[in-house]
C-alpha cells in the first residue's frame, strides 16, 4: 500500500509542476520588451446604402455575402411617378419650342410691317412736301410706324419668354433625370454586402436603408491601451495581429489612429486592466494590398491579439515574424 508520506510527496510534486506551468504560461503571455499587447476584434468600414427619396423598393439585386464592385447596381426603386413627371417636362419643352417658333414667325411679320410702315411714311413725307398729300396722312403713317415698332418689341419679348420657358423645361428635365439616376442604388465602392435590410415591395422613407456594405480595403482592429502605452505610439508604427481562429498566421498592420482623449473601455473589449480605468482608443489597420490578395477570407468580428511596437529600437521576436496564408 502507498503510505501517506508518499501521497504527500506526490501531491507536492504535482503542485510544483503546476506552479512551474503557471509561471511559464504567464511569462509566455507577456509582451516582449518595447511592445504592447492587447485584444480586439476585426472591423471594416461600414457603408449604409440608403434611398435619397421616398418610394417603393422595386428590386434588390444582391444577397448577403456577395462581393460587389464600385458602381455596380445593387437595388432599384419604382420610378413610375417620376417617369411621368419627366414626360410632362419633355412635353412642356416641346410646347415652349413651338411657342418659340411662333414667336420667331411673329417677329418676322412685325419686321415686315415695320418696314412697310417706314416706306409708307417716307412716301407720305415726299408727297406732303409737294402738296399732293395732306398732313393728316403723314400723321397716320407716323402713328402706324410707331405701332409697328411697339409690336416688334412685344414680339421680341415673346421670343425671350419662349426661350426662358425652354430653359426652365430643360432644367427640370435634367433635375428629373438626375433624380431618376438616384432611384437606382449603386455601390459607392467595392466591398461585401453585410446585411440586406429591406425587401422588394416595401415603401421606404427618404434615407431608408436597404443594404449595408463593408469596405474590404479598409479593415482594422480597434484596441484600447493605457496612457503609459498609448502615449508612446506614433501614427504609422508597426503592429502585428494574430487571430484566434488562425493562430498559425501573423498579419502585419500599422497604427492609423490614436484617440486624443481617454475614454472608458467598452464592456465587450477585454484588456489586462479593469474596465473602470480610462483607456485610449487605437486603430490598427491592415495593409490594403494584403486585404486585396486575401479578400475571400477577410471577415469582420473575428477576435485576436494585437502586438504594437512602442519603441523604434525594439526588434520583433521570431514568433511574431510575418506569416501569411498562401
Amino acid at each position: 500500500m502507498i503510505s501517506r508520506r508518499m501521497l504527500y510527496a506526490a501531491g507536492g510534486f504535482v503542485l510544483v509542476l503546476l506552479g512551474v506551468w503557471l509561471w511559464t504560461s504567464r511569462g509566455a503571455g507577456d509582451p516582449p520588451q518595447g511592445f504592447a499587447k492587447t485584444n480586439g476584434r476585426i472591423e471594416a468600414e461600414r457603408i449604409d446604402i440608403a434611398t435619397k427619396f421616398a418610394g417603393r423598393l422595386e428590386s434588390v439585386l444582391v444577397k448577403e455575402g456577395d462581393v460587389v464592385e464600385a458602381g455596380q447596381v445593387l437595388a432599384k426603386l419604382d420610378t413610375a411617378e417620376i417617369d411621368a413627371q419627366l414626360k410632362e417636362a419633355e412635353a412642356a419643352k416641346r410646347q415652349a419650342e413651338q411657342q418659340l417658333d411662333q414667336s420667331d414667325a411673329l417677329v418676322a411679320q412685325r419686321n415686315s410691317e415695320l418696314t412697310l410702315a417706314g416706306l409708307q411714311l417716307e412716301r407720305s413725307l415726299e408727297l406732303v412736301g409737294k402738296g399732293f398729300t395732306p398732313q393728316e396722312t403723314v400723321d397716320q403713317r407716323q402713328s402706324a410706324k410707331r405701332t409697328a415698332e411697339a409690336a416688334i418689341n412685344a414680339a421680341n419679348a415673346q421670343v425671350a419668354v419662349s426661350k426662358a420657358a425652354i430653359e426652365a423645361a430643360e432644367a427640370r428635365i435634367h433635375r428629373l433625370k438626375v433624380d431618376i439616376a438616384d432611384y437606382t442604388l449603386k455601390a459607392p465602392r467595392s466591398g461585401r454586402i453585410e446585411y440586406r435590410l429591406a425587401l422588394p415591395g416595401e415603401v421606404l422613407a427618404a434615407g431608408g436603408r436597404v443594404l449595408t456594405l463593408l469596405d474590404l480595403t479598409d479593415v482594422y482592429m480597434t484596441v484600447f491601451l493605457p496612457t503609459s502605452e498609448a502615449g508612446r505610439l506614433r501614427l504609422g508604427d508597426e503592429a502585428r495581429i494574430i487571430f484566434d481562429a488562425a493562430p498559425q498566421y501573423v498579419v502585419p498592420a500599422n497604427v492609423t489612429f490614436v484617440a486624443s482623449e481617454a475614454q472608458f473601455t467598452p464592456k465587450y473589449v477585454e484588456t489586462k486592466i479593469e474596465r473602470e480605468k480610462l483607456m485610449f482608443r487605437v486603430k490598427v489597420a491592415l495593409p490594403s494590398e494584403i486585404l486585396k490578395a486575401h479578400a475571400n477570407i477577410v471577415k469582420t468580428g473575428v477576435p485576436g491579439v494585437a502586438y504594437l511596437r512602442l519603441s523604434q529600437d525594439a526588434q520583433w521576436p521570431t514568433h511574431l515574424d510575418v506569416k501569411l496564408p498562401q
